[in-house]
Order: C-alpha cells, then structure tokens, then sequence
C-alpha cells in the first residue's frame, strides 16, 4: 500500500515544481546548442580507398587462396600506414606543423568489412585539408609499401573528393541538444525531489497529526477582507489603542 501512496506523493512533488523542471531543462538545452553551434570548432571527414590485391600466379586467375592472403595483409598494412615510414614523409609533402602524434590521431585506418579494401579516413577543421591528408598518405603508402613488402599489390581505388558544402562530423548539435533535453529533465526531477526530501516544513493538518500523534481540533483560515463583502469594518472608538471591531 506504500508504494501508490509514495508515488503520488512523488508526482505532487514534480506537479509543484513543474516550473523549476521547465526553466532548468530549457535552460541546459538552449545553452548546449549555443556552445555547440558557436563555440565547439566543427570537425570534418575525408577519406579514401586502397585495393589490396594480391597478384596471382603468371597466367593462372585468382584463388581462394591468394585472396585470403590480401585480407590478411590489410591488418598488417593498417600498422604500416601509422608507422613513422609513411607518416614523416606524409607530414614532409603536406608541409605540416606539429608533431607525428597529431597526425596519427588525424588519421583512421579500417578495413572494408571482409573486401580487400582499406578506408583511410581523416578528421580536419577543414574537408579540404583533411581530403589532402588522405590522399597525401595514400600515396606515400602506395609508394613506399613496394620496397617495406617487396611486392606491388596496392592500388588507389577512391580518391577523397571535397564537396560543395560538406557538413561537419562533429559538433552534433541536434544530438547534443536532445541528451541535454534528457538530461536535464533527469536533473531537474531530481533536484526536485531531492528539495522536497530536505524541506521539513509542516504543510497539512494530516503531518501534523502523523508528526505529533495528536488529532487536529480546528483550523483557522485566512480571509482578505477586500474579497468578503459581508464583512464590515467599523472604526473604533478607542482610537488610542489602535484597535478595529469587525462586524458581520
């Protein structure tokens, strides 16, 4: 029988501190959407595509066999194109400041499900600059892996291309709006609760009643005399005692 009657008592709590819910969570959401919009520096994506393609046999056509071997030598090239021996002479081409480790953390290297294929993505401040990241590295790979492998498999198959008006990876800002619109509704109910928990005020006769185990004999309740018309307010006669008689 306790838990209706505390989840009641819990939706009174939200029903009267439904103002200080609303306000809160506009608030967080509207500032979350500023910050993304205006102060979080967009972020975006480029990437392109390298065939790893084992040669087969002189005269003879793919096998199984040769194929399974490409897949395999994706993870390996994956560790060869963040390698200092791809990256430095990258870093050299493209005439970029920074350090190696800024570069590595630019750059994304997966393989296409279970295809042939490696993605070379980069993130940049810019589509431009991070397309030019891209193909600079795919093409110091494709360089550099004949003499690190002793063997001429990889081959460009799509080359990062910059759009008109790309739209940036990162910020979110509809997604960062709507979790801080969650959010804050969580915050807000919870503070709102929290406040009733702390908040030791007697507010009914029935607290007093369960607070000090004695019945409620009477009330007295507060009339503006402004709103009662049957109320007539007489000036006294004592007026040195600073005193009014009310009549009905």
């Amino acid at each position: 029988m306790s838990s209706p009657i505390d989840l009641i008592k819990i939706l009174e709590t939200l029903k009267t501190r439904l103002r200080l819910i609303i306000i809160l969570t506009f608030s967080v959401t509207a500032l979350t959407g500023i910050i993304s919009y205006f102060f979080i520096n967009p972020v975006y994506e480029a990437y392109t595509q390298i065939l790893v393609n084992q040669p087969p046999s002189e005269g003879e056509a793919y096998t199984s066999t040769e194929v399974e071997t490409s897949r395999e030598l994706i993870e390996t090239y994956n560790m060869i194109i963040t390698s200092p021996r791809i990256m430095d002479p990258a870093m050299e081409e493209l005439a970029m400041g920074g350090t190696r480790s800024d570069l590595v953390e630019q750059v994304n290297v997966i393989g296409e499900g279970e295809s042939q294929v490696l993605r070379i993505t980069v993130e940049d401040s810019s589509q431009a600059g991070a397309a030019e990241i891209a193909n600079t590295v795919a093409e110091v790979f494709q360089e550099e892996v004949t003499q690190i492998m002793k063997i001429d498999n990889v081959s460009i198959l799509t080359g990062a291309e910059v759009q008109e008006n790309p739209s940036p990876v990162s910020p979110n800002t509809l997604l960062n709006m709507g979790l801080a619109f969650i959010l804050s509704i969580g915050l807000g109910i919870g503070i709102s609760i929290l406040l009733e928990f702390l908040d030791n005020t007697i507010k009914s006769e029935a607290e007093i009643e369960a607070e000090l185990h004695i019945p409620v004999l009477g009330a007295i309740s507060t009339t503006k005399i402004e709103s009662a018309s049957d109320i007539k307010v007489l000036p006294s006669t004592k007026k040195s005692q600073g005193s009014e008689t009310y009549g009905a």
